[in-house]
């Protein structure tokens, strides 16, 4: 029988998250059980994507997953609980509620943010850049400020990685940044003096004041709300002042419970974490391992494996850092890697410098000149992928072509180049010779590398060189869309659109090469419909559809069909409502509220959909399309009309986008959401399309999908009117249809992109394409030639001839279709095959 033991884990954080998650995944026997303990009352969320949280404001974006160990009786978690003292002696750590004890403790305390001692430094008006409070507080005097100042000013004192976010952050906010950095460059941990004018000039152009070998001398109040004094004694009236001067690690724990702790700050430990107490270990930014914090979350992240294996008897020890950086400061690109600074003695600069392109690139190499000992990017860091690993390698050509600029015919190298054991993701330590082992064993896709080996699941930024070591190791994946189709579906959809071929058998005769299957018909019967008004059932059209489009209903399991009228928004009348319920009593049918905020009614056969559909179109409704690859649903809450909480109408809103889309085909479903405001009771972000109510209009959020794989929807773009908004998802739904892959959903389609959501912006709000007066177009087209697919049946008496039964016509009762009850509901029983009259399914709907 195994003796429990309790851990308790001080800090929840990102690299306290991620003890938890290495110790519960290695402990299959429950060895531990864990106590998390939280000061902030925020579970652990991605603090190094902490400005991506100014503009949409959802603390719930920023979650890391999993962090509430839902489920795991092995793990409690306590938030908003702060530690006052550790009684090593009893084992135990004192908080608010009593004491708690531990078998081992783990401090993963992390860091604050240093204020210099300037006078006026705890004003009102004054912040740090730290936590999801901080930001907060932050937003509400830049509100206020705003109201009051024609262009307020927000100083930012250090211009290190955090100032210039900090900056990014205020600018945001709608006022002007002025950054001050006591060095005579910006970031001076990351790059070299050349690196930090080009860094200074670019970000300068945007707008945003830099102020080098300087200070903060004293902050009173002032005209604007401070008065800053800076070391010359000039003095700048600011309405905010930002601390970003660097941090320290949160040791006061350590301290006062007699543990050890470093000159410069930080728990003392050894190679295992353990500290000067062998039941105590410190990880992560609070940790001084051998002396030296690391305050990057891949060495955090080391710690948490090297303890968790600890705990249950390993012998697992730091395994060093990799300091290397790559980042987008307001839109600059910033990479450092190796000895950046050239500190090695004899090292060697080689330096490619182009202030007219906005380039500047730096390689470092030993005396000889054989080997890279590191470098420094700015402005263009596509190479830095390749480059980084091979840090302690041999150059594999000649240094100036590895650096010089794009587009001069330099050849640059490629990931081939890489020893095995170079290290491609840092954040999860995995090296070219675990990934190719990976691809030997079946993995094929940048997601099947990131499911078997975590690479690029953290910081994201190799993921570039994952789809490039594939096609290094000959992994090709065919874009034909089949054996009759050597064109994928987008080009497809573009030759369709250049050609002005309207049906499947012209296409084919031009373009393909025999008779067609049952996954191009579909495929280019979207593409037909995607790119016009035509009914999918007139002419050959109606030979391309699937199951479901063959009979514009979902096929359920007995053979019979469900029909679901369209609610736009949820919305619906009270007369309607009678309607539905009477064509339900009628005709037997089961009614089930769907998750979409529509009635279902299953049971139906061939020949009484048009029945039912003809009572529905008379009611005033049409068909849900919840049969095809199209828009389903727009799901909203009741908005500010009725909602306490409420900052816009929701219900309006969902009503307008589901009528704008409605019939748009596309290579899958697709879902959108409003919410009034971020509470999320539409569930936006689980959407493909998503928007969520601000008090100044609407965030856009895309690419979220339910599924065997649930993604959550990310931030396309924040505060928007209603008009920039649906231009916004006009572009990005052409986007998306023109190009996507045949049944590829918005998520894994933005995840393929290129740049991913970087890119997505690039096109939609940047018009990097050229062509989003053609996406607007487009649906401006769509919407002006929509008309219901269930009403174009019942006009037409072809069409509607379809819609007999074999088996049954006309008006006999099918001798498949049979139902009984379970718990009190009414359930199909499958007697015999489905009739004659239906096609076989071909494709999940």
């Amino acid at each position: 029988m195994v003796t429990q033991r309790t851990v308790v884990v001080v800090g929840h954080g990102m690299v306290g998250h991620r003890f938890v998650e290495a110790l519960r995944a290695r402990d299959e026997a429950g060895e531990w059980r864990v106590v998390v303990l939280g000061e902030e009352t925020d579970g652990a969320y991605d603090r190094v994507g902490l400005s991506s949280y100014v503009g949409t404001w959802d603390r719930a974006g920023l979650a890391l997953a999993g962090n509430d160990y839902a489920g795991d009786p092995l793990v409690e978690l306590r938030l908003g609980v702060r530690v006052t003292g550790i009684d090593r002696a009893a084992r135990t750590v004192a908080t608010a509620d009593g004491p708690i004890a531990y078998d081992a403790l783990v401090l993963a305390t992390g860091s604050y943010a240093f204020v210099p001692p300037v006078p006026g430094h705890d004003l009102p008006g004054c912040h740090v850049y730290r936590t999801l409070d901080d930001l907060d507080a932050l937003r509400a005097d830049a509100d206020a400020a705003l109201a009051s100042t024609a262009e307020p000013v927000g100083m930012v004192v250090g211009g290190g990685l955090l100032g210039l976010e900090a900056a990014n952050a205020l600018r945001s906010l709608g006022l002007r940044p002025h950054v001050v950095e006591v060095n005579p460059r910006l970031m001076p941990q990351q790059v070299d003096t050349g690196g930090g004018e080009h860094l200074a000039r670019m970000i300068g152009d945007l707008g945003i004041d830099i102020t080098l070998s300087s200070g903060t001398t004293d902050i009173s109040p002032g005209e604007h709300g401070l008065a800053v004094t800076l070391k010359d004694e000039t003095v700048v009236n600011a309405a905010v002042v930002v601390f970003a001067a660097g941090v320290r690690p949160r040791d006061e724990l350590a301290r006062e419970a007699g543990l050890t702790v470093g000159e410069r700050g930080g728990v003392i430990t050894d190679l295992g974490c353990a500290t000067s107490d062998p039941a105590v270990f410190a990880i992560g930014e609070v940790a001084a391992i051998e002396g030296r914090c690391y305050g990057l979350v891949g060495p955090g992240y080391a710690t948490a494996e090297v303890v968790a294996d600890r705990l249950l008897g390993g012998d697992a020890q730091f395994p060093g850092a990799d300091l290397s950086t790559k980042l987008k400061l307001l839109g600059v690109d910033v990479a450092s890697f190796g000895d950046a600074l050239g500190t090695t003695p004899g090292a060697l600069d080689v330096v490619v410098s182009d202030p007219i392109g906005g380039t500047y690139a730096k390689l470092v190499l030993s005396d000889d000149a054989s080997t890279l000992l590191g470098g420094v990017l700015v402005g263009d860091a596509s190479q830095y992928g390749v480059l980084r690993p091979l840090v302690g390698s041999s150059l594999p050509g000649d240094p100036v072509s590895l650096i010089a600029p794009a587009g001069d015919g330099s050849p640059g190298i490629g990931v081939g180049a890489l020893p095995d054991a170079a290290q491609v993701c840092s954040c999860n330590d995995v090296s070219k010779g675990t990934l190719c082992s990976a691809i030997a064993e079946g993995a094929c896709t940048v997601a099947d590398l990131k499911g078997c080996t975590n690479a690029g699941t953290s910081c994201g930024s190799c993921v570039p060189l994952l789809s490039q070591l594939l096609e290094a190791e000959g992994v090709t994946v065919s874009k034909s869309l089949c054996e009759h189709f050597t064109q994928s579906r987008a080009e497809l959809f573009e030759l369709v659109q250049a050609s002005g071929i309207r049906t499947f058998s012209g296409l084919i005769e031009r373009f393909g090469s025999g008779t067609g299957c049952d996954l191009c018909k579909p495929t280019v019967a979207s593409i037909l419909a995607s790119t016009s008004s035509d009914h999918i059932l007139s002419g050959e059209q109606a030979s391309l559809q699937d199951s479901n489009d063959h009979f514009l209903a979902n096929i359920q399991r007995n053979g019979t069909y469900s029909v679901v009228p369209r609610m736009p928004g949820g919305d619906v009348t009270a007369e309607q409502l009678i309607v539905i319920g009477e064509i339900a009593r009628d005709f037997g049918l089961y009614t089930k509220i769907t998750g979409g905020q529509r009635i279902d009614m299953f049971g139906a056969t061939v020949d009484q959909l048009p029945l039912i559909w003809r009572r529905l179109v008379d009611a005033g409704m049409e068909s849900g399309q919840a049969y095809g690859k199209s828009l389903r649903t727009v799901k909203s809450c009741v908005g500010s009309d009725w909602c306490r909480y409420g900052q816009q109408d929701s219900v309006q809103m969902a009503i307008d986008l589901e009528l704008r889309y409605r019939g748009l085909r596309s290579p899958h479903k697709i879902k959108m959401g409003v919410s009034g405001c971020a509470r999320e009771c539409a569930e936006a972000r689980g959407k493909d399309v998503g928007v969520i109510a601000t008090e100044s209009g609407w965030n856009l959020y895309v690419g979220g999908n339910g599924g065997m794989t649930p993604k959550h929807a990310q931030l396309l773009a924040g505060d928007l009117d209603r008009e920039t908004l649906i231009t916004y998802v006009d572009r990005f739904l052409m986007y998306y249809i023109r190009t996507a892959d045949r049944l590829q959903r918005t998520a894994p389609w933005v995840e393929s992109l290129d740049g991913g959501m970087d890119r997505l912006r690039e096109v939609v709000i940047d018009d990097a394409l050229g062509l989003n007066a053609d996406f607007e177009a487009t649906v401006e087209r769509h919407v002006d030639g929509y008309g219901c697919e269930w009403k174009g049946v019942l006009d037409d008496p072809d069409k509607l001839a379809r819609f007999v039964s074999f088996v049954n016509a006309p008006g006999a009762p099918d001798p498949t279709v049979d139902f009984g009850e379970k718990n009190g509901r009414k359930v199909p029983i499958l007697l015999g095959t489905p009739t004659p009259s239906m096609p076989p399914k071909k494709e999940k709907a």
